[in-house]
């Protein structure tokens, strides 16, 4: 399942989906996690490890244990937000967490004040060949904060392992009189076409967003050219 920072559910949401006890170990969860977040923000502690996990850490890994896998990503999301999740925090739950709690991390990082400093994580989900980290990647935040040449190339990454570009947070926007987008667009299909594939429709949908916004007329439809033998073994 492919999940966006547009599924993640509310608090209100998810009391209306959550058992008795799941909603039991969710208010202890956030609170552990205002108190830290409370805690951060005054004078550390004498003799406190700065390498010590908070507990609220240990809830974001258990998440799905208590509240289930539908609700985990929502959970995780607001423990997050609850605890003020700082730069430090969000790269040891990503280095150190599944695919989920990983993928938990690049869904909310545009709700945490973090600035661009996050961005090394966009950058190795985008790496990764698990759609579920690629399609989380490339949301808002990552339309914040990606730079052209990074982005671009991150709607490539969609659309060579087949994430849907509807992931792609402010897509019209970014895409919109992109000519270097529609250059590697073109590009994509051309080496698609030789090599006996299809097209993918997405890649037409992402071409035809590249015109300016000022002119009626569209870049040029991509089209097939005689199939060619197809490879016996993929590069």
């Amino acid at each position: 399942m492919l999940t966006s920072s547009n599924s993640l559910k509310s608090r209100k949401e998810l009391d209306a989906g959550l058992g008795g006890a799941a909603r039991a170990w969710l208010d202890e969860a956030l609170a552990e996690a205002a108190h830290d977040a409370a805690a951060a923000s005054e004078a550390p502690r004498p003799g406190a490890s700065p390498y010590a996990s908070p507990p609220w850490e240990l809830r974001y890994a258990a998440a799905g244990r208590h509240c289930g896998p539908e609700h985990a990503d929502s959970v995780r999301s607001l423990l997050l937000v609850e605890a003020h999740a700082s730069l430090s925090s969000v790269t040891r739950l990503y280095e150190q967490g599944t695919a989920a709690e990983r993928r938990a991390v690049l869904l909310t990082l545009h709700l945490l004040d973090l600035g661009d400093t996050a961005l090394p994580l966009v950058e190795d989900a985008l790496r990764a060949n698990d759609t579920r980290l690629v399609a989380a990647a490339v949301g808002p935040y990552a339309a914040d904060h990606l730079d052209r040449h990074a982005w671009r190339h991150a709607v490539l990454k969609c659309l060579f392992t087949e994430v849907p570009v509807t992931a792609v947070a402010r897509l019209d926007d970014r895409a919109r009189g992109d000519a270097e987008l529609a250059r590697m667009l073109t590009d994509f299909a051309a080496e698609r076409t030789a090599a006996g594939r299809p097209v993918p429709e997405d890649l037409r949908t992402v071409l035809a967003l590249t015109a300016p916004a000022d002119k009626g007329d569209h870049p040029a439809r991509p089209t097939a050219a005689p199939a060619a033998p197809a490879p016996t073994e993929e590069s």
